[in-house]
């Protein structure tokens, strides 16, 4: 008898991991390369440090802004599945 294998792999929750890698990547390359616009300009260096603070501050609020508005419009997704229920269990109540 042949005995059946079942692969179980963890790529369904490894979404986390993906969004991380390309937003580390992201922020990386966009503050690198406003560093190196502003040096370019001969800028003194403590501008070149402000100008990169300033950068990765705008970046990270720019990345939370945009995972907020993502998990929120999931749970918005969601609401008009949970209002047909409970209107259906108005009706079948015979409260409608």
């Amino acid at each position: 008898m042949r005995s059946i294998h079942v692969e179980r792999h963890l790529t369904a929750r490894i979404g986390w991991l993906r969004a991380a890698v390309l937003g580390a990547n992201d922020g990386i390359i966009s503050t690198a390369s406003l560093i190196v616009g502003v040096a370019s300009a001969h800028a003194t260096t403590s501008n070149v440090l402000l100008t990169g603070i300033a950068g990765l501050v705008a970046g990270a609020m720019s990345m939370a802004a945009g995972e907020y508005v993502s998990v929120s419009s999931q749970s918005v997704e969601a609401a008009p599945a949970e209002s047909a229920t409970w209107i259906a269990r108005l009706f079948e109540a015979g409260e409608v």
